[in-house]
């Protein structure tokens, strides 16, 4: 399925593992990886101009080849158009907190290799955004891609089918 795919977008609320799956692509296809939280995000968690972010993350979906990672709604749209495929990462509420808690726990007090300069940290605000995002931009993001029929995307509900996928898409590449 990836054999012609040069640029996937790979888009989901906080906690599904865009992070892990974004990373293990590039590293397997050999594409550039983009984390937009790490273009969004400056250090100590201060946050960067929406025109400018919007306008690097932009510069970033005009490349040849990538695999960006992010929900932004303000660049989806245009992300979406110049992908080879789309992956949503559609998982329930409990699954995405389950997420969120298990990285803080692995991680707490570590700088984020995709967010230079920020360190790991929970607060209630993001608790929130995880317990209403389904609801809210979650909503909104689904909508949008889903709007998309043209595209090849593939929808993801939890990670067992996603690793599945995974493994099965580069299986032949794993075996020694």
């Amino acid at each position: 399925m990836l054999e012609n795919v040069k640029k996937i977008a790979v888009v989901g609320g906080s906690g599904t593992g865009k992070t892990t799956l974004t990373n293990n692509l590039g590293r397997r296809l050999n594409v550039p990886i983009y984390h937009i939280d790490g273009i969004h995000h400056l250090e100590n968690w201060k946050t960067r101009d929406t025109k400018e972010r919007d306008r690097i993350i932009l510069k970033r979906a005009n490349e040849e080849k990538w695999v960006i990672d992010g929900t932004y709604k303000s660049t989806l749209q245009e992300r979406i158009n110049k992908a080879d495929l789309v992956i949503f990462l559609d998982y329930s509420t409990i699954s995405r907190l389950n997420g969120i808690l298990t990285r803080y726990f692995k991680d707490k007090g570590k700088e984020r290799p995709e967010i230079p300069g920020c360190k790991e940290k929970m607060d209630w605000n993001f608790i929130k955004m995880v317990l209403t995002w389904r609801w809210t931009k979650g909503k909104e993001v689904k909508k949008i891609i889903m709007e998309n029929k043209d595209k090849k995307i593939l929808v993801f509900k939890n990670r067992r089918s996603l690793n599945k996928w995974y493994f099965d898409e580069f299986k032949e590449k794993m075996e020694l």
